[in-house]
């Protein structure tokens, strides 16, 4: 398992929240749902999509956009900047004045809109959690990033719209892993642009010796590393790994190994009902104490605390985002 790989197991879907919209012009709608991550596909027509602290980017269709959340953002024809429709958590849709709208612009199965014949066609599929884990892959994605359809060639996007509008067994899992597979394609065509400022561990995956050291890492986060082990099962010095390492992802080798297995336990904690025991051993530490106080010392709360909070933990002093900019296109 590489590091991307490692990375985009956190923001696995499980009962995303899939839907059609089909608008007529005008329309716009302030997307508020603190959602950490939205997919935004344009099937037919032109939209834009704003963040709030950011510049409108046009959509076409075979465009695919990747909004970071939990900020706001707004969706819309480009004509009007006053919002028709807000959204809130739990996607709750009302008028500006805070009239309920879900059920008055259903249009059939996962579809909603002003006129279902309208010109304008999106898919929106929302992460509305996406753990400890995704959060690091989400930490170094810009505000909003689009892929352009001239860019890539995916057979995805006519699936998703097909399966979006049926219902049927298992539907449900259908949609979650055809987004996850939508998220990896376009996170892959965005990373390897040559003008992407790709985080450094997913630059680092192409090197013969780090890459193999991350592959090591992700792959058996349990096993007992040492520094020495790892060196052996790559075949170069410590002090080689060492410098190789920290130079090509930043921070030194046993360091990326804690900070990913703590992850990996925040997740396993939400995850289950694990005792702290069985979790520790799940992710290398010999004891569950030994991993409270380590858990303790990066993210600021223990273990039992991260279970029972309602967000997503961050390491204390962590950054929010590695790359965050200006809206990306490619």
């Amino acid at each position: 398992m590489d590091a991307l790989a490692g990375l985009l197991e956190g923001p696995r879907a499980s009962g995303a929240f899939v839907l059609r919209i089909v608008m007529e012009p005008p329309w716009s709608i302030r997307v508020q749902d603190r959602s950490p991550l939205c997919l935004a596909v344009m099937l037919s027509g032109e939209a834009y999509v704003e963040p709030d602290a950011g510049e409108p980017v046009r959509l076409r269709p075979g465009d695919v956009a990747i909004v970071r959340g939990p900020d706001p953002y707004m969706l819309s024809d480009g004509t009007s900047s006053a919002p028709q429709v807000i959204v809130h958590p739990g996607q709750q849709c009302v008028t500006p004045e805070g009239v309920e709208l879900r059920e008055r612009m259903s249009l059939g199965v996962r579809t909603w809109g002003s006129n279902p014949d309208g010109p304008v066609q999106m898919l929106l599929g929302v992460y509305e959690e996406v753990g400890a884990v995704g959060q690091r892959l989400l930490d170094v994605l810009p505000p909003l990033l689009v892929v352009s359809d001239d860019s890539w060639d995916s057979t995805l996007l006519p699936v998703l719209a097909r399966e979006g509008a049926k219902q049927g067994p298992a539907q449900g899992v259908i949609l979650d892993r055809l987004l996850d597979l939508l998220l990896i394609s376009v996170l892959r065509v965005w990373f390897d642009r040559p003008e992407t400022e790709a985080p450094a561990w997913y630059r680092a995956h192409t090197h013969p010796v780090v890459g193999e050291a991350l592959r090591l890492l992700h792959e058996d986060p349990a096993k007992d590393w040492t520094l020495e082990r790892i060196a052996a099962e790559v075949g170069v010095s410590r002090a080689t790994l060492a410098d190789t390492f920290r130079k090509a992802v930043g921070t030194p080798p046993m360091t990326y190994l804690t900070e990913w297995r703590l992850a990996l336990a925040a997740d396993l904690l939400r995850q289950s009902d694990a005792t702290l025991t069985t979790v520790a051993r799940q992710v290398g530490y010999g004891s569950g104490f030994a991993l409270s106080s380590a858990f303790k010392r990066v993210y600021g709360i223990s273990p039992q605390e991260h279970r029972s909070a309602g967000a997503v933990s961050t390491p204390t002093g962590a950054p929010t985002a590695a790359t965050a900019g200006a809206p990306a296109r490619t």
